[in-house]
């Protein structure tokens, strides 16, 4: 055998260690052997290693088939079915238990030999590199066969082994999947061996700080750890460093520095001053925190050669930089500076001015109040002459912040007396920006100041120069004529899922006898004894319609299953005691066809009386579906009796004749004549459903006409009755206590009941759909949401109660209700709290929904179908109970108040402000400030007049929060003639 042909023995065995011994053993010839061929082998030890392993899956799947087989038979043998069986061998895990054997990860076992190999044999060092690093070998599941891989290369001359190591090195790029496939440690371990001099390359920093730091013993600590600083991606890859020894035993990067800086290895002040290096490169807070956490780990001493870094830092440094400087700038000059704030070696007035400035600009209000405080330790730590913060209290009375400004107005009037003419004549102008109310407290200590532009009154809020715009133009949807009936009924039983489609079907069915043919797919449906799906009652129809008294009778109750062994012995004993035979009894004995199943039936030996008798026996009761659903199968089911009885009407009466779901009120009524003509009897829920869809606005001919055809039938006198008394429905909501506990599933209580109460008309479908929603959507199964609207084109607010309990289920989902609520904009009907409680809460959509949903609401404001102040109530209980941001509800208002809905936006805002302001004895929040500010602004826009009790209350509180300040405000306009 020559070398090449053991080597190529030792990689198909996927053997990295015998195929370094077979690599060490070739000579020079066998070498160039080797690296001639090694790149046409990968595809064939590939094809090997895989070949095995699917031998190996396939023989495990073999075994896991006869296991599988041999326990069901055994289960079925103690009676289980089939089904029973089959769950049981599952869940016992017997599966996975002979599978167990089977390793995924050797379909890559050729990688790691070949790696060998070719680190052994390829003669330069950037063929090997390549080689390493080849996309063939990227996706093996395990690490780099660091062991042989060395032992091979060590074979190799010094200055080869430096030019690898360097090359590999220069291949890092810093990738979680190269730390993980053990390159990483290969480079290391490369330039540890050979003391070659590093590459500078970013990534292999942050490769060596991602292993475990041995900086006491590792050769390139003096070299790297310099660099730390300055490559990116270290503060990455130690972002979690918090100088605890990990669960694994790696020890901490911020605990080996400081033991490397207290050893004497490396000065101290040097590692200090590459944190603030790294601090002044910039960086996210991600980036720097570990270096934030190595200077205070430092500890290093207050240093006024710095200063000028630190106060660089202020202004835009992520916020933990800038609290450590802060911290440094504090300490400047020791005990003797009082805080660092004067004396030798404290901070000048022109580095106090700089510090301040910066501090009282940036979003956070800790580093805000700091700067404040350092002004005020600055001023009080100087001597008489404090012209030299003149610009800092300046910069102040520029601050967004109103508190941030009334402290530095404070401020200003109790160093009054220490400043000379021309500071205070500085002061003086700046407090040009200070609204009128702090800006008078001025006027005493320094006189008479600029007045302020009348723009500070409106507080944080910017109204942005307001105007008046006219709502859009919307196109309303027209109301074309409904589609025709559906021809194909035996392949669409199953998939009506299209908002017209079961009406079309159920009017193909009834029109057209000729296309009743037996469902392409069948169920069992016969052996259930309640058919609570749609697709139940249709395949039902299709099978009495093609096979009239297949159906078994009443009483009836079958089961399905493989005859267990002895099972029909005992049958025929049984039936022959009672005088009866088993039919084909023998077939019945012998062994069954693959899929094929036998139902076995007990029939009861007598008819029902009438008084057993059920009307739609199959039907689920009311409780066990949802109102509207229960309704479907309702209509469903008296069509499926009239079919058996032969009472089956030539056409349905409630078939829509617009797509809005309305029936055009003379085309009833020709339909009622048709009845009255051929003598047919309307079915009791299709004449119900037919009159829900009528709209509320009928022509006073058709009235006329109804009463005609009340004298001759009964369908005449239910139309003439529903035009000139129509059932309206009463609707609210009712919100639980505010510390209401969870409720079923762990919904939050907090979400409201949808009540619907209407005086029973006898009518059981009006009364079913004209009824309470379900308390959610789990409560019970439920139809398409979009049927509903069909169902009730001319009571969208029972349409909203409807869609009610989804918000539970859906609040935390943007753009899920939609697509219903708009629909709703162009129905019929009056709106009330359920309308008013969808369109708050779209509102408050966010992401890529928002503008969608806010468009939604300008539709309903040109549609005069927006009741906006009840909308704004619902919303601020919203806002309340459910955790909804406000500043998304902000931010919508403002929206469609400068799109044209500004009269709107204030009637949503005076509804809200009552419910959602805090109350006696509750603290207000910025949430509370924001939308009283905002409200400022809609108030002004739509010309809002009228006091509202919850805000003057407010504004009549002492103090001047930004909250009372925002109320008092509001107050003001408000109440204005």
């Amino acid at each position: 055998m020559s070398g090449w042909e053991r080597v190529a023995e030792a990689v198909g065995a996927g053997d990295a260690s015998r195929t370094a011994d077979e690599v060490l053993r070739l000579d020079a010839a066998g070498c160039r052997e080797a690296a001639r061929r090694l790149p046409r082998h990968i595809g064939s030890a590939r094809q090997a290693t895989h070949e095995r392993f699917d031998r190996l899956r396939e023989q495990a799947t073999a075994e896991e088939e006869r296991g599988r087989k041999t326990f069901i038979a055994a289960e079925v043998a103690r009676g289980l079915s089939e089904e029973e069986a089959f769950q049981r061998w599952w869940s016992t895990g017997n599966y996975h238990a002979h599978h167990r054997g089977v390793d995924w990860t050797m379909r890559d076992d050729w990688i790691a030999p070949m790696l060998v190999a070719g680190a052994g044999t390829l003669g330069g060092a950037a063929a090997v590199a390549t080689w390493i690093f080849r996309r063939d070998f990227a996706d093996r599941n395990g690490g780099l066969p660091l062991e042989p891989l060395l032992r091979v290369i060590a074979a190799r001359p010094s200055e080869w082994q430096a030019d690898l190591a360097v090359r590999v090195a220069g291949r890092l790029r810093g990738t979680r999947r190269q730390g993980a496939d053990g390159t990483v440690a290969l480079a290391l371990e490369l330039l540890r061996r050979t003391g070659s001099p590093l590459p500078d390359h970013e990534p292999l920093v942050a490769a060596w700080v991602s292993t475990t730091p041995d900086l006491q013993g590792d050769p390139l600590a003096e070299h790297l750890i310099p660099r730390l600083f300055e490559a990116e991606g270290v503060g990455r890859v130690l972002r979690d460093d918090r100088g605890e020894e990990g669960q694994d035993g790696r020890r901490s990067w911020l605990h080996a520095l400081r033991d490397l800086a207290d050893g004497g290895r490396i000065e101290r002040e040097a590692l200090v001053d590459g944190c603030v290096r790294r601090f002044l490169r910039g960086g996210s807070a991600t980036d720097l925190r570990f270096f934030v956490r190595l200077h205070e780990l430092l500890e290093p001493r207050h240093s006024p050669e710095r200063v000028r870094d630190y106060l660089r830092l202020l202004p835009a440094a992520p916020g933990p930089v800038a609290e450590l400087a802060l911290r440094q700038l504090r300490g400047v000059g020791g005990p003797s500076g009082e805080g660092g704030l004067s004396g030798e070696g404290g901070l000048s007035g022109e580095d106090v001015n700089d510090a301040v400035a910066a501090l009282l600009f940036r979003p956070e209000g800790k580093l805000v109040r700091a700067g404040l405080t350092l002004l005020d330790q600055a001023a009080r730590a100087a001597g008489d002459d404090l012209d030299h913060l003149a610009p800092a209290l300046a910069s102040a009375f520029l601050c967004e912040s109103y508190e941030v400004r009334e402290r530095s107005v404070r401020l200003a009037v109790k160093h009054a007396g220490r400043f000379t003419p021309v500071g205070a004549e500085a002061v003086r102008e700046a407090a040009g920006a200070l609204p009128p109310d702090l800006a008078a407290r001025l006027t005493e200590a320094y006189g008479a100041t600029a007045t302020p532009p009348s723009s500070s009154e409106s507080g944080s809020f910017d109204p942005g120069g307001f105007e008046a715009v006219e709502l859009p133009v919307f196109s309303v949807p027209s109301r074309r004529s409904f589609p025709g009936p559906i021809e194909d009924l035996a392949d669409t039983f199953d998939q009506l899922h299209h908002e017209y489609a079961l009406d079309r079907w159920l009017d193909g069915f009834v029109r057209n006898p000729h296309n009743r043919k037996h469902p392409l797919r069948s169920t069992d449906l016969y052996t259930r004894q309640e058919w609570s799906n749609l697709t139940d009652w249709t395949e039902a129809l299709l099978r009495e319609a093609t096979n009239p008294g297949g159906e078994p009778r009443r009483g009836t109750t079958a089961r399905s299953g493989p005859l267990a062994p002895g099972v029909l012995h005992n049958l025929a004993a049984s039936l022959g005691a009672l005088g009866l035979t088993l039919p084909d009894a023998e077939s019945l004995a012998g062994p069954r066809p693959e899929g094929e199943r036998v139902f076995l039936a007990t029939v009861r030996q007598r008819e029902p009386s009438p008084q057993e008798a059920k009307p739609h026996e199959r039907l689920p009761h009311r409780e066990r579906v949802s109102p509207s659903y229960w309704a479907v199968l309702l209509r469903c089911a008296e069509i499926h009796s009239a079919l058996k009885e032969g009472t089956l009407p030539p056409y349905l009466l409630a078939t829509p004749t617009r797509i809005s779901g309305h029936i055009d009120p003379a085309e009833l009524a020709d339909r009622i004549e048709g009845y009255q003509k051929a003598d047919v009897r309307p079915l009791p829920a299709d004449l119900q459903q037919a009159l829900l869809r009528l709209p509320r606005e009928v022509d006073p001919e058709v009235s006329a006409r109804a009463g005609r055809l009340a004298r001759h039938s009964e369908a005449g006198a239910a139309l003439e009755r529903w035009l000139r008394q129509r059932p309206e429905p009463e609707t609210r909501l009712e919100w639980p206590p505010a510390d209401a506990p969870l409720g079923a599933r762990g919904w939050p209580a907090p979400f409201p009941r949808a009540v619907v109460w209407l005086e029973p008309t006898g009518m059981a479908l009006v009364d079913a759909l004209l009824s309470d929603p379900p308390s959610t959507i789990w409560s019970v199964p439920g139809g398409n949401l979009a049927s509903v609207r069909l169902m009730l084109p001319s009571d969208r607010e029972a349409v909203a109660m409807q869609l009610i309990p989804q918000l539970v289920h859906s609040w935390q989902h943007p753009g899920y209700l939609h697509t219903y609520v708009t629909a709703l904009c162009y129905q019929d009907g009056p709106v009330g709290e359920g309308m008013a409680l969808l369109f708050g809460m779209l509102l408050a959509e966010r992401g890529w929904h928002a503008e969608r949903c806010r468009e939604l609401l300008l539709r309903a404001a040109a549609a005069k179908c927006l009741p906006a102040e009840e909308c704004g109530r619902q919303l601020g209980l919203c806002v309340r109970r459910i955790g909804i941001p406000m500043s998304q509800v902000c931010a919508g208002l403002e929206d469609i108040a400068r799109k044209g809905a500004h009269r709107e936006a204030w009637a949503i805002m005076r509804g809200l402000l009552p419910v959602f302001l805090p109350g006696p004895g509750e603290r207000g929040s910025s949430a509370h400030t924001r939308a009283l500010e905002l409200a400022v602004c809609l108030a002004r826009w739509a010309e809002g007049r009228g006091t509202i009790p919850e805000v003057a209350g407010i504004a009549a509180r002492k103090g001047s929060s930004g909250l009372v300040r925002a109320a008092r405000r509001l107050d003001e306009h408000l109440d204005r003639a």
